[in-house]
């Protein structure tokens, strides 16, 4: 039967909580019957809207770097959200910043990280990976470099968000807030690209940076073998180099989801101290195949085909 683009678009709207299974799943049930069969996955059930975004712009016959690019926008544009973009949660200054990084299938890589006032920190990545000699600009630095590619300052501090952080500083209550998307993408001409956007931990010191835009911790791409992103504390994250790790897992022959497994495992073996914290991975593989994990329950994913753009609640170590 052929795949009707139309239809994937109406279908993909539709998002209940029909979409979410309470299970964990084997990697082989996405098992890519075609080499040159798109896929998108990401972080986080309320994501599939970013999927079939992303679906959309590759089956238009466009590349997983654009799909990417504009997959995560549409989170960052989401008031809603408060862990990524417009309207996410500041620090402890009342200051929205904003972490992210982009990585193609040539194994190029672009990211911003402590950027203020810009809606899209993944457009802003992908053009230091793509303009500049860099891998990563901060601060100031980013924002100049954003402001003098055509964006525009506009404030990202929603007053949802303010209310939250005046409520947190009259209060001074610990508060935890780290769910990054993290989204890879394989497109027609079977190549991978990844990318993640945040704006970090609720109320984190002023100038703290997490995990999202270090090559290699929140996310990396080979694209011979695969590709992983991850979510949750980004301090645990950067000190494992967990997304790396699990595609060199995948190197060796493990699958997506022994990789993940692998890499949460060794989180665990390595630290004591996980009161408040959570790590969580998504991988893909280049044959389609999909695993995520977690260090404790509630971490959810997306996955998106051409035949159905779905939500799905992953394994976890501490049961």
């Amino acid at each position: 039967m052929r795949f009707s683009r139309r239809k994937f678009i109406k279908s993909s709207s539709i998002i209940g909580s029909s979409l979410l299974f309470s299970r964990s799943i084997s990697s082989d049930l996405f098992a890519s019957t075609s080499e040159n069969k798109p896929i998108v996955v990401s972080t986080w059930k309320p994501n599939l809207k970013s999927n079939a975004r992303a679906m959309e712009v590759l089956l238009e016959g466009n590349s997983s770097l654009d799909a990417i690019e504009e997959g995560i926008k549409v989170t960052e544009s989401d008031p809603n959200d408060n862990s990524v973009g417009l309207g996410g949660i500041p620090d402890e200054l009342g200051i929205v910043t904003l972490d992210a990084s982009i990585m193609d299938w040539n194994g190029n890589a672009g990211s911003v990280a402590f950027l203020q006032n810009i809606l899209h920190p993944i457009s802003v990545a992908r053009l230091v990976m793509e303009k500049t000699n860099h891998v990563m600009l901060v601060g100031e630095g980013a924002k100049k470099f954003a402001i003098e590619n055509g964006f525009k300052e506009e404030n990202l501090l929603t007053e949802k968000s303010n209310e939250a952080w005046l409520k947190w500083k009259s209060k001074k209550q610990k508060t935890e807030n780290h769910d990054t998307i993290g989204m890879l993408a394989i497109d027609k001409m079977n190549n991978m690209s990844g990318g993640v956007s945040t704006s970090g931990m609720s109320f984190k010191l002023h100038g703290r940076v997490g995990d999202s835009p270090i090559i290699g911790a929140a996310m990396f791409v080979d694209n011979k073998i695969g590709g992983a992103v991850s979510t949750g504390n980004g301090e645990y994250v950067m000190r494992t180099l967990g997304s790396f790790l699990i595609v060199e897992k995948m190197r060796e022959g493990f699958s997506p989801q022994n990789a993940c497994e692998y890499a949460i495992e060794r989180l665990f073996k390595s630290r004591n101290d996980f009161d408040g914290v959570n790590v969580s991975y998504l991988a893909l593989n280049k044959s389609g195949e999909v695993g995520a994990y977690s260090l404790k329950k509630g971490f959810t994913y997306c996955v998106t085909t051409t035949e159905e753009n779905k939500s799905y609640e992953s394994d976890c170590l501490m049961k």
